[in-house]
């Protein structure tokens, strides 16, 4: 009896051990989780998931004012069809676009990244 409990404890041990190592290493990626690397998943909207051959955005050019007007509208419209796009300035690296009220009140300013299209708050 003693020699039959023993296998069936190991046996249990073993399923236990091999289930862990199964969730560990072939359950859900997190990546995967959140849709990256998916047109239709998480992060479509705010950073462009397109490549270069040499890694991630590295032949692009620049955006211009106007894509990132056209990238900001886009986002705003979204997130509020009330509220509407304001000035756009060039500081450096990135465009610094306002966010009006239908008041035309500055309510928020948002930066774009030239190189990725990247929508940021500015605080």
């Amino acid at each position: 009896m003693k020699k039959y409990l023993g296998i069936i404890m190991i046996g249990i041990l073993f399923l236990g051990f091999m289930g862990v190592a199964y969730s560990s290493f072939m359950g859900p990626q997190h990546a995967e989780a959140c849709g990256w690397g998916n047109s239709k998943g998480g992060g479509g909207d705010y950073t462009p998931q397109q490549r270069g051959s040499r890694g991630a955005f590295s032949s692009r050019e620049s955006l211009t004012k106007e894509q990132a007007f056209d990238i900001v509208s886009s986002h705003v419209k979204k997130l509020n069809p009330n509220l509407s796009v304001g000035e756009i300035i060039d500081v450096g690296r990135f465009f610094e676009a306002e966010i009006l009220s239908e008041a035309k009140e500055v309510i928020e300013r948002l930066a774009v990244d030239k190189r990725s299209g990247r929508i940021m708050p500015v605080g």
